[in-house]
């Protein structure tokens, strides 16, 4: 799908309640998740011995780290939506309602689909939260659902 452009805050404040857009899907290879692994130090076998989690897991195979989703959420933006306009920088302030409901195994893509739910004004820049549903290619359940708050500072 193509990426939408919107032309800064004002752009944005008319599509409160609208979903923006869907990004490209994405592959969470086993490659990403041992890379993952070894940033967090998180080296659970559910997620890293391919051939344990064939045999003795419930889901057949390795499993992304439930963080490993969320962490690409502000890639997955990017592949779905830019914000044009004059920001000085834009950071994540937080997460809310964030729930894991599906496991990614490896090899599976998936995708981020953002609605955005309000643009508050701050001291310096706007607050903007996004309801996040990341898909699972042919999956039933979504791997996670999230409110996303994002901060630009102009």
């Amino acid at each position: 799908m193509p990426q939408r452009v919107i032309e800064g805050i004002a752009g944005l404040r008319p599509l409160v309640g609208q979903e923006l857009s869907v990004s490209d899907w994405v592959e969470v290879s086993q490659s990403r998740i041992d890379t993952f692994a070894s940033a967090t130090e998180d080296h659970q076998w559910i997620h890293v011995d391919v051939e344990r989690a064939g045999t003795e897991s419930p889901f057949g195979a390795t499993i992304a780290h439930g963080f490993l989703s969320l962490s690409l959420i502000s890639h997955l933006a990017a592949l779905a939506v830019k914000i044009e306009g004059k920001f000085k920088m834009g950071i994540n302030y937080g997460l809310n309602k964030v729930r894991f409901t599906s496991p990614v195994k490896s090899g599976s893509r998936i995708r981020g689909r953002f609605t955005l739910q309000s643009v508050e004004d701050i001291k310096d820049g706007a607050q903007i939260v996004y309801s996040v549903l990341v898909e699972i290619e042919g999956g039933a359940k979504p791997a996670l659902v999230a409110e996303w708050l994002v901060r630009y500072y102009e």
